[in-house]
């Protein structure tokens, strides 16, 4: 290592973790969190104010969601490279940016544009307050407790979203959400600039210009062809091009990666089987997870139209339960084995999904959604902690920075096909069985007429939107309501058999006790 480097890494390892360094962390997890969670609880409202058709309700929240996942290991690398302080603040500094242009959005292509600036600032976020606290620990219990508590601040940052947007929503705007998140943006700029202790790990790490170009490509091609699949057709010259593409690039993305001499992603890193099994579970689980309140958000808001403080209590039960557990979960993470840890976190979540999908669309009762959402928020809780240090604890010190950034890269991208692989599921089978249901119906002609030219223009969720607010076309709207039903709770089974593959993979392949980092870095 270069004695200019040196001195700032020595700080964050030899004298271990500071307070200002753990709050900075701490806090910038928290707020990258609530940027990547306020979309989802505001589905309705936009739904109402903006009236996106067709895909554009789910490119609101992937628009935030595509950069994290496209971006992370760039970010990963280049917090190794120039220190982790700077995007610590270039990331809050940024993701406050995009909240404004969020705020000031008068149509849904500007909001699209303030979500993608907000998600470049939240990729650098997450891999990094994750790389700046696990390169200040100086033992395994230390690691241990600092996992979990960055792990409940990122379910506490899922926690804090829902009230702050039904909060705002029900009092003012669902503008006034991006406004508040733009200052606790700002907030946590300022405490990382002044208080955390920068470190770095340059050694034999540089720029993969060519790794990250075909990843960034690869990953855009599929989830555009996974989210406009079910508006342009899945047979359509575009859609199929995307996936071809996705595949071309993913394929040159493996061979850039194999010939690099400092590769954005070491392959040989999946060789650990704790690691590769901690990475698929990453994106399969929370997938599950995210396609869970995905699907929760547009039940509560764009079809049962319910107030926005619901939608806020169903993801504190998603999101709040793991700050409740913090001192359970360290403990977990330091006795338990990870398979038997993943296995039960993600049979519950597949649990509760199951529950959920067996509920009438017409129960609009929040008392019916509490035990299943409170077995998906449990089993979150104990999954993502169990991941993250399944993965980070498996690699040695000076690979922290690369695996925490992959980590994160897999869980979001999990993150991300959550509402692209949800919302084509859920809407192309409630257009589908509309438009049974509308043939067969004995509805006159005109109407059937005027809800098949809805249908084609802004899908199955504009049926219902309009069939509810306009009389002449109130005779539409059970069967626009039953087929949404039926869609979401498609929906559901489908994240719960998820987190069930996901469960019986951990079972299986991760029978005994993950080695330690220190252990790790002993054998390479």
């Amino acid at each position: 290592m270069s004695m200019t480097t040196e001195p700032s890494t020595r700080t964050a390892v030899g004298r271990g973790l500071t307070t200002g360094t753990l709050v900075a962390g701490l806090l910038a997890v928290c707020l990258a969190q609530i940027g990547l969670a306020i979309p989802a609880t505001l589905n309705g409202l936009f739904q109402s104010d903006l009236h996106p058709v067709g895909s554009q309700l789910t490119w609101i929240s992937d628009a935030f969601l595509l950069p994290v996942a496209v971006l992370e290991l760039t970010f990963g690398l280049l917090g190794d490279l120039f220190g982790r302080k700077r995007l610590l603040i270039g990331g809050a500094s940024l993701l406050a940016v995009g909240e404004l242009v969020s705020a000031t959005a008068s149509g849904v292509h500007q909001l699209w544009a303030g979500q993608a600036l907000a998600g470049l600032g939240a990729a650098s976020l997450f891999p990094t307050s994750l790389a700046v606290l696990a390169a200040g620990t100086t033992s395994a219990t230390q690691r241990a407790r600092v996992i979990a508590m960055w792990a409940a601040l990122l379910s506490t940052g899922g926690f804090l979203a829902p009230l702050l947007g039904g909060i705002t929503a029900t009092y003012g705007s669902w503008r006034w959400s991006f406004v508040v998140v733009t200052a606790i943006a700002a907030v946590s700029a300022a405490v990382s600039a002044l208080f955390a202790v920068d470190s770095s790990a340059p050694e034999g790490r540089s720029l993969d210009v060519a790794g990250q170009l075909t990843i960034g490509l690869g990953l855009f091609a599929l989830l555009y062809a996974i989210i406009q699949g079910p508006t342009d057709g899945w047979a359509s010259p575009s859609i199929v091009i995307a996936f071809v593409l996705a595949a071309a690039f993913l394929a040159a993305f493996v061979l850039a990666e194999k010939h690099a001499k400092s590769p954005l992603l070491r392959l040989d890193l999946f060789r650990n089987r704790a690691f590769a099994v901690a990475s698929v579970v990453a994106v399969v689980g929370m997938f599950a997870f995210l396609g869970t309140a995905y699907s929760v958000s547009i039940r509560l808001g764009p079809v049962q139209d319910q107030a926005p403080m619901r939608t806020a209590l169903a993801f504190v039960l998603l999101n709040g339960i793991a700050l409740a557990m913090l001192p359970l979960t360290e403990r977990l993470l330091r006795t338990v084995a990870p398979g038997l840890l993943l296995g039960a976190g993600l049979l519950l979540m597949a649990a509760g999904d199951y529950w959920t999908a067996t509920l009438p669309i017409t129960d609009t009762a929040f008392t019916s959604l509490i035990l299943p959402l409170g077995l998906v928020g449990l089993g979150f809780a104990i999954t993502v902690s169990s991941i993250t240090a399944t993965a980070v604890n498996t690699v040695p010190v000076r690979l922290a920075g690369m695996a925490s950034a992959t980590t994160n890269l897999l869980r979001d991208f999990g993150f991300t096909l959550g509402p692209a692989v949800i919302g084509a599921v859920a809407l192309s089978r409630a257009a589908s069985s509309f438009s049974d249901s509308l043939a067969g119906s004995a509805l006159p002609q005109a109407l059937k007429g005027a809800g098949a030219a809805v249908l084609e223009e802004g899908g199955p969720l504009a049926v219902n939107g309009a069939s509810a607010a306009s009389p002449k076309l109130a005779d539409l709207h059970p069967l626009a309501l039953d087929a949404l039903g039926h869609g979401y709770s498609i929906g559901f089974a489908v994240c719960g058999s998820a987190a069930l593959f996901s469960a019986l993979l951990a079972l299986v392949t991760l029978r005994g006790r993950a080695a330690s980092r220190d252990e790790s870095s002993e054998q390479q």
